[in-house]
């Protein structure tokens, strides 16, 4: 079974029968609960959703089938055709909209897509939200537009333009630094709606060299998806020939960002919201958040620039939370996100890009110097395998329970156990019967050791 129905929308594999996998029915099922959803709760005066996707093969499809269930429940529909997460958030606030859709599987292989729905502020639903979803898909009950009550389609293409505005609008991004510093940019935009947005981006904010690797927007991913440095093989080549200043990835939504700098060595994904954090806090001292799986650098930078760091659970809808709640002025996620609430609260290649060249730009480092200005930690990322009768709550608690030296226990996404110089972080998945663990430390060897020992403690008290 490879449907996955989750708080933040449904995703899955294209094809197959009802109820296993992503197919027209059940497609319909989840944008009809969606839309009553909508309709129950909007306070907003504008009857419409906004829809976006990314360049996935199976995208138009994808596309009409929520289009067309959508006005069937009597909403308009403003489909802004290819689009990044982060353009469709800001869309759905930028019309007013009652919410928006985004049809992206995210960094998933080629065969995968999904629903990601959006509130009436363009976030993804909370935890309450995204459960009554969930619900009403699951009890069927539902009743449909007459002829007189459908809703109409408008097909809107103005805001890939709107969005690059936003984005030099922002305070703190200097076009003119940018320009200035005539950036050679290599960027892989695999395939997806990077290859779209991404050209028009560089040429508003001052980049004007710029080599696009995988830039048609055919969905037919040259590579795995994910930005990581075991499936950049190619644009790292590129960087090696010495011709770039930077190199620049983003995964198939653009809300994940990683660098490489100049010599082909990966500036390292955990370091992008770390590097753009401490160039914003120098301008704006503040607080930030990130959540428990990502490096504690960023907690590093925001002590020394007089800040607090807090830590929120996975999950880029409790980041977000918790980010409102401690008056976050940056945060995000590890895997490259970063969420400026000065743009908005999604996780925003685009703003990422622009707050990064900017600080680079002022700075005059090239990458690889900015990167030794930071504190070096290494993540090791293992996972426990369990039997799926296995009571993984318990399996947590009993870790929990252990005495552990000079270590503070968070518990409010699985386990962290987390000492004075390094951490180790379970949690169970929601998809298969095991326990994700990373941890941290000063070294790759050090952090696997340490996930290792934690592993094996498990395992010993499973037999």
């Amino acid at each position: 079974m490879s449907l996955i129905k989750s708080i933040s929308g449904i995703r899955g594999t294209i094809g197959g029968q009802p109820g296993d996998t992503l197919n027209p029915l059940d497609i319909v099922k989840f944008t009809t609960a969606y839309a009553k959803f909508i309709s129950e709760t909007s306070a907003t005066a504008k009857h419409e959703i906004v829809v976006g996707r990314d360049g996935r093969i199976s995208g138009e499809m994808v596309r009409s089938i929520v289009c067309g269930t959508l006005t069937g429940c009597g909403f308009d529909v403003r489909d802004i055709g290819y689009a990044t997460t982060p353009t469709t958030e800001l869309a759905v606030r930028m019309s007013g909209a009652a919410g928006g859709i985004i049809i992206t599987a995210s960094h998933n292989p080629r065969h995968w897509n999904a629903l990601k729905l959006l509130n009436a502020e363009g976030e993804f639903l909370n935890a309450v939200d995204g459960a009554k979803v969930l619900e009403y898909a699951a009890k069927e009950d539902f009743l449909y537009a007459d002829v007189d009550t459908l809703g109409k389609y408008i097909k809107d293409d103005s805001f890939d333009e709107r969005h690059i505005e936003s984005v030099k609008q922002l305070q703190l991004v200097d076009v003119d630094k940018i320009k200035k510093a005539g950036f050679k940019v290599c960027v892989d935009t695999i395939n997806s709606v990077g290859g779209v947005i991404l050209p028009k981006f560089f040429k508003a904010i001052g980049v004007d060299d710029v080599t696009i690797l995988n830039g048609e927007c055919t969905g037919d991913f040259l590579h795995n998806p994910e930005p990581l440095e075991k499936n950049l093989g190619g644009i790292i080549k590129e960087m090696q020939s010495g011709r770039y200043d930077i190199g620049i990835v983003v995964d198939p939504d653009v809300d994940r960002l990683a660098f490489i700098c100049e010599d082909g060595v990966m500036f390292g994904e955990e370091y992008t919201l770390v590097a753009v954090a401490d160039y914003i806090l120098s301008k704006t001292p503040g607080n930030t958040v990130s959540n428990l799986s990502s490096t504690r650098a960023l907690r590093d930078v925001t002590e020394k620039h007089g800040g607090k760091y807090t830590a929120a659970a996975v999950g880029e809808v409790n980041v977000t939370t918790k980010m409102k709640d401690v008056k976050a002025v940056i945060g995000g996620e590890g895997n490259g996100g970063v969420i400026y609430p000065e743009s908005h609260y999604g996780r925003d290649a685009l703003v990422g890009i622009a707050l990064f060249l900017t600080s680079l730009a002022e700075k005059g480092l090239k990458v690889s110097e900015l990167r030794k200005t930071f504190p070096n930690y290494f993540i090791a990322k293992n996972r426990i395998d369990l039997q799926p009768q296995t009571d993984v709550d318990a399996v947590l608690d009993e870790v929990k329970k252990m005495k552990w030296e000079d270590a503070q226990i968070n518990d409010i996404d699985g386990v962290k156990i987390d000492f004075t110089t390094k951490w180790v972080h379970l949690r169970k998945s929601n998809t298969e019967p095991i326990i994700r663990v990373y941890s941290e430390a000063s070294t790759m060897e050090e952090a696997d050791a340490l996930g290792k020992q934690i592993m094996d403690i498990v395992y010993k008290s499973q037999r």
